[in-house]
């Protein structure tokens, strides 16, 4: 029997994979974890039936939404990231070499578990001294921090059930908040072909906040589109411009200097929808 899992990305398209095992399928408090075993991506975490990451491609997406922060900041010396509970972007956070102390703050303490046994490669982070891991909810652990974080990452679900308050506006003046002088946000903000909406949003709210706003794009192929966007609020330094530059850019698999730079050149239906 060929079984296959499909996401509906939206009401009238899904993309099916096919698999050969289910390895995990539990209910937490807050959502069903459920881990596959399939031919094209390897294994694959889902939540609530919505794919998070793959063992083929979550490269792009955990490199994207940590690296251009954390070489555009000079001194990225603490780092919080929100939501994550796969674990890859604590691996890229507490691999960088200024950072001192990556925290991470998760609502559900059964994703963890379930990266940690079936994403080794996810999960490493979790191992580093660096690395501090919360089990609690960001939100309310954001609004009690003040100037604590040089940069914050906002690795989270798509803005359905607990997730919807990190997409809202008192959010992003709490994470203002709790960064330094010369702090920076950065968010993953869905996909410009099925979210324009979410985006400008977004990109909204988080201008409130923010003197310094910018969009860019990561292919990730398992996500709506295979075209994703993030945006990232600075209150000092241009995210575009590498201002924390390392000897050099291994062992990255997406992101270099040069994609720092051109993630940030939006088509121009992109630069329509933040217009």
């Amino acid at each position: 029997m060929q079984l296959w899992v499909t996401e509906y990305q939206t009401p009238s398209m899904g993309l099916s994979v096919k698999t050969t095992d289910m390895l995990l399928l539990e209910k937490s408090e807050f959502q069903q974890v459920a881990v596959v075993q399939t031919i094209q991506f390897g294994k694959m975490l889902l939540l609530d039936g919505i794919i998070q990451t793959t063992e083929t491609d979550e490269f792009v997406y955990h490199e994207m939404i940590t690296q251009i922060a954390l070489n555009a900041h000079p001194d990225p010396k603490k780092v919080l990231i929100i939501g994550g509970g796969d674990g890859g972007a604590l691996r890229e956070v507490v691999g960088h070499p200024a950072v001192e102390e990556g925290t991470m703050v998760e609502i559900d303490g059964l994703v963890v578990d379930a990266s940690k046994k079936f994403f080794p490669h996810h999960s490493e982070g979790f191992d580093n001294p660096k690395a501090r891991l919360i089990i609690d909810d960001g939100i309310q652990y954001v609004k009690d921090k003040q100037k604590a974080f040089d940069i914050m990452i906002v690795d989270s679900t798509d803005p359905i059930g607990p997730a919807v308050e990190l997409f809202s506006e008192n959010f992003y003046s709490d994470a203002a908040n709790s960064l330094n002088d010369d702090g920076m946000l950065v968010v993953q903000s869905e996909s410009p072909f099925f979210n324009a909406d979410i985006i400008k949003n977004v990109y909204k709210k988080i201008s409130a906040s923010f003197p310094i706003v910018k969009l860019y794009l990561a292919n990730v192929p398992t996500y709506p589109g295979g075209l994703w966007s993030f945006t990232v609020g600075s209150k000092k330094y241009d995210p575009a411009e590498i201002n924390n530059p390392r000897p050099k850019f291994e062992p990255f698999k997406y992101y270099s200097e040069e994609m720092h730079k051109s993630s940030f050149v939006l088509p121009p239906f992109v630069k329509n929808i933040i217009s």
